[in-house]
């Protein structure tokens, strides 16, 4: 297996890695200096054409064709010089590949430069009680102004990640209340920072909470123009499930899962049970599950490369890595015992980055396994989709609602 990128891929790392070298030293700046550092150092990087590569340069972005392997490289290279890479968060990664596939000339000059430069950040309006995974059921509901100028929109949003922080919402609202299931949602952007929205934090059973973390939305007849529409009324359902072609691979995913899989590894040692052959068995089995999903990443990049179609095993990603993710969890809570039923010291105002010391530190990667068989997804969702979609199984009539 030949797993390195050829000749001509090093040779675009080494100016990668001569850029970074020249461009990013941020020494001992102050935060308020720094700030603005790292604006100039995306502006250079995207001058060079390292960052927001499938952006056009109109909007920000640096315009180049699309090349999975040097995306990787940056990926690589950057993370190794620890450099900020593009803004993160729904706004680069949902918000402006809607906008450039739907969204109007209007729109994409409106919010796609200022969210790429971190300016807009954009906190998601999909879920709602009793609306989680099933999105085509939304009740949030869009009525139009008596000069047809203004969608006038009230209900709930919840599980809204950095929804503290939110300037702007892209939110799915039921637009026509008679209209089939799927059919009447519309697509609306919307500006947080009005009358008539309420932004609520969700305290998690870690005790967290804050801008990192979950927020719930009230809407009480707030407003966004209709010029801020995506796509066409009614059609929200279709929108949101617009995907652009990008130089995506899932490898980072998988370094992930193995520094994680280390870690375990580690408080087995440091509680003194390495040596119990239970837990090392345990452990062996979670390995192989680790390799097996990180070959398999690299069978993705690799067909994403040579622009092949690697099949249903794409679909199979994010389960198997939320499976993963539960094995290690119940090894670690079985680990480290009574010490996981003791709530971590200043739970309530610790921010989500924050890492414990001993055994407890694991707290927040056992609760959060379980969250994220919902997040993203919930798993029982995916696997009607690898059903269905990737192995042409009947549909399952339960999971869509229909008798």
């Amino acid at each position: 297996m030949d797993l390195s990128y050829g000749a001509e891929a090093e040779r675009f790392r080494k100016d990668v890695r001569a850029f970074l070298a020249e461009a990013w030293q941020p020494g001992d700046r102050r935060k308020a200096d720094l700030k603005d550092f790292i604006r100039a150092f995306r502006h250079a990087a995207v001058e060079r054409g390292y960052l927001y590569r499938s952006v056009p340069k109109r909007y920000g972005g640096s315009e180049q064709p699309v090349d999975v392997i040097r995306a990787q490289v940056i990926r690589e290279e950057f993370a190794r010089a620890r450099a900020p890479g593009e803004v993160g968060g729904n706004g680069v990664n949902m918000t402006v590949p809607t906008l450039l596939e739907k969204g109007t000339e209007e729109q994409r000059a409106l919010f796609i430069r200022k969210t790429i430069e971190g300016d807009y950040i954009w906190g998601q309006g999909y879920s709602e009680p009793g609306s989680g995974s099933d999105l085509a059921s939304v009740r949030t509901k869009g009525e139009l102004s008596a000069d047809g100028s203004t969608w006038i929109i009230n209900g709930q949003k919840i599980w809204t990640s950095q929804g503290g922080s939110a300037t702007h919402m892209f939110m799915l609202v039921r637009t026509e209340p008679d209209a089939p299931k799927h059919d009447g949602i519309t697509y609306l952007l919307i500006d947080l920072d009005q009358p008539g929205i309420t932004r609520r934090p969700i305290r998690q059973m870690t005790g967290m909470e804050g801008n990192d973390t979950f927020y719930e939305f009230f809407f009480d007849n707030a407003q966004t123009p209709v010029t801020w529409q995506v796509g066409e009324r009614g059609q929200g359902w279709y929108v949101s499930r617009t995907t652009l072609k990008h130089e995506r691979a899932a490898i980072g995913s998988a370094d992930g899962l193995g520094k994680q899989f280390a870690k375990l590894v580690d408080l087995a040692k440091e509680v003194g049970r390495i040596g119990d052959p239970l837990v090392r068995d345990t452990l062996t089995r979670i390995e192989g599950h680790v390799l097996a999903h990180r070959y398999t990443s690299f069978r993705l990049f690799s067909c994403s490369a040579a622009g092949e179609d690697p099949g249903p095993v794409q679909l199979m990603m994010k389960l198997l890595l939320t499976e993963i993710g539960h094995e290690m969890a119940l090894l670690a809570q079985d680990l480290i015992g009574e010490e996981g039923l003791i709530e971590p010291a200043n739970a309530g105002t610790r921010s989500a980055a924050t890492t414990l010391r001993g055994p407890n530190k694991w707290l927040d990667q056992i609760m959060g396994s379980l969250g994220n068989s919902i997040a993203g997804g919930a798993s029982n969702i995916q696997r009607n989709i690898i059903g269905e979609r990737g192995l042409g199984l009947p549909r399952d009539l339960a999971m869509s609602g229909e008798k």
